[in-house]
């Protein structure tokens, strides 16, 4: 699934947000990757609780934050678990 990132400085960017079903570091953790050019941009882990945390270097809060609400509004399976 694609995300729309709003940026405060640069250009704004597409973000390929990919779950990772093979990761145990929390419930439910999706990588971020630039869609275009497929950089990696970090991953955001979500607990059972539906609480997350960004685990990156690459991205500002509020571009943390943009994605983090993406993930809990658009993507079903994090509910459903």
């Amino acid at each position: 699934m694609n995300a729309w990132l709003k940026r405060k400085s640069g250009p704004d960017e597409v973000v390929s947000v990919i779950p990772d079903m093979d990761c145990k570091d929390a419930a439910l953790v999706y990588d971020l990757y630039s869609a275009y050019e497929m950089d990696y941009l970090g991953r955001i882990l979500f607990d059972d609780q539906g609480y997350w945390i960004y685990d990156g270097e690459v991205l500002t809060v509020a571009e943390q934050e943009q994605l983090g609400k993406f993930i809990q509004h658009n993507i079903e399976v994090l509910w459903s678990s």
